[in-house]
């Protein structure tokens, strides 16, 4: 039953990280600059992004470690499983700069301050490729999952 339950949990932040960072997208992609509520709405989808991953890849980790689906092994040795640990480390690399403008943004209306909102457009192109990724992984571990790669 556990196998299950981490497999679901796995989906489910999978579709609401994808649903957040698509959202973050959009919003970012809003009146030029970013208003209070636009703004509001961009922090809101970036924290469900940031939650989702994190459950996203602890559940991903006790997947692969805890041999619920297949063995360790099977994962260490399979080519489909690297892809999508690239694609996952090139997500990460690529939220390097939204999450430090983010929180710099946050800390600057925490303190009265209007952030300068004239990069919102490249973070939403970053935002949408992230989105491309993510997509990207399912259709990598939908091989996986049936026998390619290993």
């Amino acid at each position: 039953m556990m196998r299950v339950a981490f497999a679901a949990l796995h989906l489910l932040a999978l579709g609401i990280g994808l649903g957040a960072v698509w959202a973050r997208a959009r919003g970012l992609r809003g009146p030029s600059p970013l208003d209070a509520a636009s703004l509001r709405r961009v922090f809101y989808a970036d924290s469900l992004w940031g939650v989702s991953a994190i459950v996203w890849i602890a559940t991903g980790l006790a997947r692969v470690f805890a041999s619920m689906e297949k063995s360790t092994a099977y994962y260490m040795q399979n080519s489909l499983f690297w892809t999508k640990m690239t694609l996952l480390a090139l997500i990460l690399v690529l939220e390097i700069r939204p999450m430090l403008t983010f929180i710099r943004w946050r800390a600057q209306l925490a303190k009265g301050e209007t952030p300068d909102t004239t990069s919102a457009g490249s973070l939403a192109t970053t935002s949408t490729v992230q989105a491309l990724i993510v997509i990207t992984m399912v259709f990598v571990a939908a091989a996986m999952a049936r026998g390619f790669g290993a």
